[in-house]
């Protein structure tokens, strides 16, 4: 518990009211300025604890306006009424005044933020800028000088980034600029915060007139409006970082403007805030665009100016505050988090800010994150806060004084059964749990810590004059620290004997006394332990840095050691000065280090340790293996709080946690339980017992100092006994001793050592406190015994029936649940997720709301049950239908419940029957009241209900048959025409009660009258709508009379008889009839039958009737050749009806392939080529399949089949087949058929093709080499085909041979031309002479090139005869096919001869056939 303790500053006595305060930045002085009406005004700086400041006082006739500290130096402008600036060095105390520029009040008056500039501005307009050289000093001639001509209101500085600064000076000194070198080179040097102290070279500021105006000004004196607004400003802000300019008038008008480089700016977004406008208001800023505002209302009002929200905060009476109490002033402490508000009563209300809730990780935002402490008390009406550089100072203005308040954590101290707690600055409770006495001591002085010990009491600025941080008391020594050792002093405080530490070590500051041994930590990060069992203090062991231990330590902020000094417990904090989640042991004797993480909890998997971080740690002063430590719940970011294992329990916020420490088995986790309500923090460990101190003193206690002292002292120090102990907190020694044995032998296992260790209590209340410690360590093997030693017969029976539960924590529930650890039970319940038995376990101990909500959100299944019990057990309570009626409802019970609650009260039954409006209950009440004979009141109710039998049956009863006929006509309720029915057959109306049977479909009471009153006609249609039953009894009737036997045949028919009737069709020669009947066969009917019926359509010339029927039947034969024998035509259905599975069995395979080649065939007969492959296929029959797909036509599904079947022959069929094609034009055919050629081994064949092929080269585009390469694939295939007919094979090898020989000597002339014309004519010539040469090398190839040449070489009249030449050999030729029109008419031209024209297709001489000759000659040259 922190209080703050209030120091009223030392002014001089020509001070007189202080009307302003302000804090340096970075040191702890304050400036107060303050107004005598006989002396004028003065301003004096004070420190930390009121202390005037030497040289710290300046005097003027006039009034001081204006406050403001230099951001880094001691160094204090301060503005006067007169126009004067006066500035104040310390520590010196020089002051020094600005040139006198300004004539009026100084109203402007800032620092630039590295305090490189001044920037002053008076009442009448006159703005100065003032520049700060490398030492502080400001330049006598001002920098720029402004006059707008009006009253100056407000001013601000743009902040220049960090390193902009710099960057400018090392420019301007490359330039040439020798004071930007100097500053540039002193900006690299300097260290230190009161050495950075900058130019910068630019500069933009903000000044606001009275008329609403902003202008923006520069240091070369550029200066221009940049907003004008409707009203005077009331604040002028700077949001740094996001380049914003904020304004709020005084009618509470809020603008934003973004600020671009030069200055200018441009607006972002106006927006009007709520409050009192036309009044001063206390504005300011608080982290992250945060504004808060305090205008003297009772709320304090924020807005967040990132995220567009605003909220208001108020006062709680609660916390002391009064009634219509406001507040006045506000000021923000961005290190420690909390928003401070001045009161009008004189209290100072704090607000704790706080990022994630008390219990978990949830991430809290806006309003939720203040969180409101208790006020501080002081006197007046506060009107100005301010927050000091060192985070625990607030220094308030109440008009007639100035009080510095510095928070101080309250002094609480436990040994030997003697406490000590700090109740106020001066002021200190004390507590002897031996005798149950306590004391309130006083003293004058404020106590800045205390420690006691069985002999005396020690505390801090009160018992002796000493400057020590830490103090520690062992018998009757004191122990204090000093740099660089520790002071063994006497209580009267003589100095006997002194500690020292090397240089190295550093300087203590942290003790610790246990037992007889006193432990020592340094600034340093060394611990040193001392004996003090002798009349010295002797070390007990070596000094141990923990710099190295601990990666990232930053400091030590507690020491312990246990009762033999063997083992050391440290808590510290990380570099960054968060508090590390690690407690470490130091074990002296075997100087190995160890510790333990809070955050992780994996050590010990205890997952309710997880996410937490040690505040506190203590060791029992008589056990040496006992330690315990307070935890708190670490606030992590969101992905931290991810890698906790703690999974869905995040765990209470507080927790003390105690381990065994030992060197054989290491850390052991003891016990863990939250800390009580209403408890503060832990103080100390003292077997049996945690003692905590409490929250708050009660409220009768008068804390402040001029309150008198108390006669006896609140209770401040509690204790709670250990889990161990409950129920033993007054037992021996001995028992104690062998409890903790019991309980550190139960922790490790050893079983045998912890019965040996009670062997000999005989103690119930022992043996009931083990049985408790078992549900913490759930040993339940250990529970069994306890309970068998306590008598607990009860208990041990539920235990046993508890095994069935598969959950370990459910039966230690039942277990925790016997011994009346009813909050133990119910967490255990918790943890193992049994909601079923959480549920129970509430029902039973009567926390009906926790088992409803229980039900509600976990335990659905039991909701209504639940709700039943609970109603049961509202029963007992007056009125009884009162409190059981909802539950009833919600657990669906109020059908029967409530009216047997309300039976008694009839009309109250009534009421609440038509309140609910539930046809049950609607029912149920008319019910009773025709019990009753109130029939008409039946009725009603009946009527809601909507029970319409009742309605008739009553109306029957009424004898008022025509309203029960309305109704059941109406409605068409089967009960109720049914009932009506009965009335009317009763009474002898036959066709009404027809009628009604059969809208009640009671169609057998109906046959039956139309029977029995021969009504054939209505028979037939109700033996129609009625069941098959009903259906053969109508048929038999109509066959019986002999009459009506198309009907008795339908009915036999619709009732699925067939036999029966097609029967009666055959005898009556129906056959419209035998056609309805046949349709309804299928292959599940009867053979016979549906060879009868095939039969009889066969013979009247229904041959696709009786071909279905036979297939139905499964003569597919029979079938098959009634088609065949008619003519009809088999589709693809009736194909597949008559092909068989092959595992149906119906056929034997070899007839069932019969049958499926015969209708293969019909379908080749019929032309269905695609249906016959199919069945082929079925049939196993591929060669058979595939002439039919040949004769299909189906290429593509022909490729497809040869593909899949893989077998030689269809390989060549399909080969075959594409030969027929075009497959000139098509590549891929031509593919397709030497690779069908290739699988099937046809290599005769193929050679045949490669043939065709070179000769279609020839005849069709002259491509001789292309026809070379064919024909040499041809010889290829031919000599390794295996054929029978050698010889044949032979001559058919050696005709390619020739072929080849003639075109390779053609191709040869051809190629040779263009090198030896004259050799290639004679290749030409001799090949003229080839008795065989056509059609291996066309003749008329040959004459052409022959004929070409003659012509390039200018001898036409050789050209000519041999084109003569060619002409009588060939005589039918087109000689354009082979002659170029260029050479032809060459020849023309130089024989004077003409060319004709044939006309028609080209002329080819291949095979000695004629071809057709286009009407325009072909370039021989060009392919077709």
């Amino acid at each position: 518990m922190a209080v703050y303790f209030d120091h009223r500053i030392e002014s001089p006595d020509s001070a007189g009211s202080p009307i302003r305060i302000a804090w340096h930045s970075t040191y702890p002085v304050l400036a107060v300025s303050s107004v005598n009406p006989g002396n004028g005004g003065s301003v004096d700086l004070y420190l930390q604890q009121g202390e005037h400041v030497d040289h710290g006082h300046i005097e003027r006739p006039f009034q001081p306006s204006l406050l403001r500290w230099h951001p880094s130096r001691q160094t204090l402008a301060v503005g006067w009424e007169t126009g004067e600036v006066l500035l104040q060095s310390q520590p010196n105390g020089d002051v020094s005044s600005l040139a006198g520029v300004h004539r009026s009040c100084i109203t402007v008056l800032e620092w630039s933020s590295n305090g490189g500039y001044l920037v002053s501005g008076d009442k009448m307009g006159v703005l100065v800028v003032w520049k700060v050289d490398s030492r502080g000093r400001i330049q006598e001639a001002p920098v720029v000088k402004h006059d707008y001509k009006m009253h100056l209101t407000h001013c601000v500085i743009r902040p220049v980034l960090p390193g902009e600064d710099l960057v400018k000076l090392a420019r301007a000194a490359v330039s040439g600029d020798e004071n930007a070198l100097d500053m540039f080179n002193w900006k690299k040097t300097s260290k230190g915060g009161q050495n950075k102290t900058a130019l910068q070279d630019t500069l933009t500021v903000f000044a606001s007139t009275d008329d609403g105006s902003v202008h923006s000004l520069d240091e070369k004196g550029k200066s221009f409006a940049v907003v004008k607004s409707d009203s005077p400003i009331q604040k002028l802000l700077y949001l740094a970082g996001r380049e914003v300019l904020v304004l709020i008038t005084r009618t509470l008008l809020l603008s934003q403007y973004s600020v671009g480089p030069g200055g200018e700016t441009q607006e972002l977004m106006k927006v009007k805030l709520s409050g009192k406008g036309g009044q001063t208001s206390d504005i300011t800023w608080a982290e992250k665009g945060l504004l808060i505002m305090a205008s003297g209302e009772m709320v304090i009002r924020l807005w967040d100016l990132e995220r567009d929200e605003n909220y208001v905060l108020s006062l709680d009476e609660n916390l002391g505050f009064e009634v219509g109490e406001t507040l006045n002033c506000v000021s923000y402490c961005s290190a420690k988090g909390i928003l401070a508000a001045g009161t009008s009563r004189g209290r100072i209300a704090m607000w704790r800010k706080v990022g994630f809730s008390s219990h978990g990780i949830q991430k809290l935002e806006g309003k939720g994150q203040w969180v409101l402490q208790t006020p501080v008390e002081t006197e007046g009406n506060i009107i100005q806060l301010k927050w000091g550089s060192n985070a625990n100072l607030l220094a308030v203005n109440t008009v007639s004084a100035v009080l510095i308040l510095c928070e101080h954590v309250m002094s609480a101290h436990l040994s030997q059964q003697v406490a000590a707690v700090q109740l106020a600055p001066n002021q200190l409770s004390l507590s002897f749990f031996s005798t149950g006495t306590r004391h309130s001591l006083r003293t004058d002085m404020h106590i800045k810590g205390v420690c006691v010990s069985k002999v005396g009491l020690f505390s801090f600025h009160s018992s002796f004059p000493c400057d020590s941080l830490a103090v520690a008391m062992h018998e009757e020594n004191i122990y204090t620290v000093e740099p660089s050792r520790v002071q063994v002093r006497t209580l009267q405080g003589t100095v006997k004997q002194l500690l020292p530490f090397a240089e190295v070590e550093g300087n203590p500051q942290l003790l610790s006394v246990c037992g007889n041994f006193l432990v020592v930590g340094t600034d340093a990060a060394y611990i040193k332990v001392f004996d003090l069992s002798r009349r010295e203090a002797k070390p007990h062991c070596g000094s141990k840095s923990l710099t190295d231990l601990i990666p990232g330590l930053g400091c030590i902020t507690s020491v312990k050691c246990n009762a033999s000094g063997t083992q050391v417990s440290v808590l510290a904090t990380r570099a960054d000065g968060s508090p590390d989640s690690r407690v470490y042991f130091y074990d002296v004797e075997m100087d190995t280090f160890t510790y333990f993480d809070f955050f992780t909890g994996r050590r010990l998997q205890a997952s309710e340790l997880c996410g937490r971080f040690p505040v506190s740690q203590f060791w029992d002063e008589s056990e040496q293996r006992l330690f315990v430590c307070e935890t708190l719940l670490t606030m992590p970011s969101l992905s931290q709080a991810e890698n906790c294992d703690s999974g869905e329990q995040v765990g209470e916020d507080a927790l003390v946690v105690s381990f065994f420490s030992t060197q054989e088995y290491g850390l052991l986790l003891h016990d863990s339980y939250p800390r009580p309500a209403g408890m503060e923090a832990l103080l100390a460990l003292d077997v049996p017992f945690y003692y905590f101190t409490c929250k708050e003193a009660p409220e009768d206690l008068d804390l402040r100092e001029e309150a008198p002292a108390p006669s006896s002292a609140p209770e401040m120090v509690s204790r709670r006994p250990m889990r161990d102990f409950v129920g033993l907190e007054d037992c021996d020694k001995s028992t104690r001793e062998a409890m903790l044995n019991f309980s550190f032998y139960l922790t490790i296992g050893d079983m045998d050592e912890a019965f040996k260790s009670i062997k000999l209590i005989k103690s119930e209340a022992v043996w009931e406190s083990m049985a408790r410690m078992c549900v913490k360590t759930k040993r339940l093997d250990v529970a069994r015994v306890c309970l068998g030693n306590m008598g607990h017969a009860r208990g041990a029976r539920a235990l046993r029936e508890a095994e069935a539960e598969p959950e370990v924590d459910a039966r230690v529930a039942v277990l925790a649940t016997q011994l009346g650890m009813l909050d133990d039970a119910e967490r255990l319940y918790k943890s193992c997720h049994r909601y079923d038995l959480l549920n129970k376990f509430y029902q039973a101990a009567g926390q009906w709301q926790k088992a409803v909500e229980t039900a509600e959100s976990h335990d659905r299944v039991h909701l209504r049950a639940t709700y039943y019990s609970y109603a049961k057990h509202l029963e007992g309570w007056a009125p009884r239908w009162a409190c059981g009626r909802p539950s009833y409802e919600k657990s669906d019970t109020y059908r029967f419940e409530i009216p047997r609650m309300l039976l008694e009260d009839l009309p109250a039954l009534e009421l609440y029957v038509s309140k609910m409006k539930d046809k049950s209950l609607y029912k149920w009440w008319a019910q009773y009241l025709e019990s009753q004979s109130k029939m008409e009141a039946a009725l009603k109710y009946y009527e809601f209900a909507q029970d319409y039998l009742s309605l008739v049956r009553v109306h029957c009863y009424l004898s008022n048959i025509p309203k029960a006929a309305e109704i059941a006509n109406e409605t068409g309720n089967r009960a109720a025409s049914y009932h009506l029915a009965r009335q009317y057959e009763s009474q002898n109306e036959i066709k009404q009660s027809i009628h009604f049977y059969t809208r009640a479909q009671a169609y057998n009471n109906a046959i039956r009258l139309c029977k029995e009153n021969e009504l054939d006609d209505q028979l037939m249609n109700l033996a129609l709508l009625s069941n098959p039953e009903d259906m053969m009894e109508a048929a038999c009737y109509y066959e019986d009379k002999g009459v009506h036997m198309d009907r008795a045949v339908m009915l036999y028919h619709k009732a699925g008889h067939f036999s029966k009737a097609l029967e009666l069709a055959f005898a009556t020669q129906q056959f419209a009839a035998l056609q309805l009947i046949a349709e309804d066969l299928n292959e599940n009917s009867d053979p016979a039958l549906l060879a009868r019926c095939s039969d009889f359509f066969i013979e009247h010339g229904q041959y696709v009737k009786a071909v279905e029927l036979l297939v139905a039947a499964k003569k597919y034969q029979e079938a098959l050749q009634l088609c065949v024998d008619h003519s009809l035509t088999i589709t693809e259905d009736l194909a597949e009806q008559m092909t068989a599975s092959r595992d149906s069995g119906d056929l034997p395979e070899a007839t069932r392939r019969q049958v499926l080649e015969q209708i293969a065939d019909s379908c080749m007969r019929q032309g269905n080529y695609h249906l016959a492959t199919k069945k082929y296929t079925q049939a196993g029959n591929k060669l058979k399949a595939m002439r039919a797909l040949l004769k299909s036509g189906d290429t593509e599904k022909i490729v497809f089949f040869a593909g899949v079947s893989r077998q030689k022959e269809i390989y060549i069929m399909a080969a075959n087949y594409l030969q027929s094609l075009d497959w000139r034009k098509d590549p891929e055919i031509m593919k397709n058929i030497i690779s069908f050629y290739t699988k099937g081994r046809a290599l005769d064949l193929l050679a045949g093709f490669y043939d065709a092929c070179a000769q279609v080269e020839i005849d069709e585009y002259q491509n001789y080499e292309k026809a070379l390469g064919a024909l040499t694939e041809a010889y290829k295939c031919l000599a390794k085909a295996k054929v029978r007919n050698v010889q044949e094979q032979e001559s058919k090898l050696a005709e390619l041979q020739q072929k080849l020989t003639l075109v390779k000597k053609f191709i040869q002339a051809r190629r040779l031309y263009e090198e030896d014309p004259k050799e290639a004519v004679r290749l030409c010539e001799a090949l003229l002479e080839e008795p065989d040469l056509d059609p291996a090398v066309r003749v008329g190839d040959v004459y052409g090139l022959l004929v070409e040449h003659h012509c390039h070489q200018g001898s036409f009249q050789v050209a000519l005869r041999t084109l003569e030449e060619m002409q009588r050999r060939l005589p039918a030729i087109n000689v354009g096919y082979y002659v170029s029109h260029q050479s032809l008419d060459a020849m023309q031209r130089a024989m004077g001869v003409t060319f004709g024209r044939a006309g028609g297709r080209s002329r080819r001489d291949s095979g000695g056939e004629d071809d057709e000759v286009e009407e325009e000659m072909v370039d021989p040259h060009q392919g077709p």
